[in-house]
């Protein structure tokens, strides 16, 4: 019995502590996307910024 449960018992262990090691693929990934969305807020601000300025300016003219 004991030969039957030693084995299994290992397994168990090394599955756990597999397990318990944090996974940080996919983490840059994720940091990518944030600037890439941020980056895209910036640009969508400015625009709308140069956007109203040129208008404004266009209303000015004779």
């Amino acid at each position: 019995m004991n030969r039957l449960l030693a084995p299994l018992l290992m397994l168990h262990l090394g599955v756990d502590a597999r397990l318990r090691v944090r996974n940080e693929r996919g983490s840059v990934t994720t940091e990518h996307v944030l600037w890439a969305v941020a980056v895209i807020a910036i640009v969508g601000i400015v625009v709308a910024a140069i956007k109203a300025y040129v208008e404004s300016q266009a209303g000015n003219i004779k």
